[in-house]
């Protein structure tokens, strides 16, 4: 899986600091680490939410009778030639 990330820098006070860095340390993390997970439970929901949302949709369409199966769909987009047919 591929993830682009981007860089960030932040501020934090010694308090702050010793405190994830002392976590870091006992959990074999990098602060780092600590900062995204702890910006993405705040504000994205926890892992155990955000897998249940994707799971809620896997099959949404399936018994979906106005459009051909998926893989009959996937083979004719591989077929199309629309790519070449644009091409300069």
């Amino acid at each position: 899986m591929l993830y682009i990330m981007r860089r960030t820098q932040l501020y934090l006070d010694e308090d702050l600091w010793t405190a994830l860095h002392a976590k870091a340390l006992l959990e074999g993390a990098t602060i780092s680490e600590l900062v995204r997970v702890a910006v993405r439970v705040r504000y994205m929901g926890n892992l155990a939410e955000r897998r249940a949302a994707m799971l809620g949709v896997v099959g949404l369409w399936k018994n979906r009778v106005d459009m051909e199966d998926s893989e009959s769909f996937i083979r004719n987009l591989r077929n199309d030639d629309r790519q070449k047919r644009l091409a300069p």
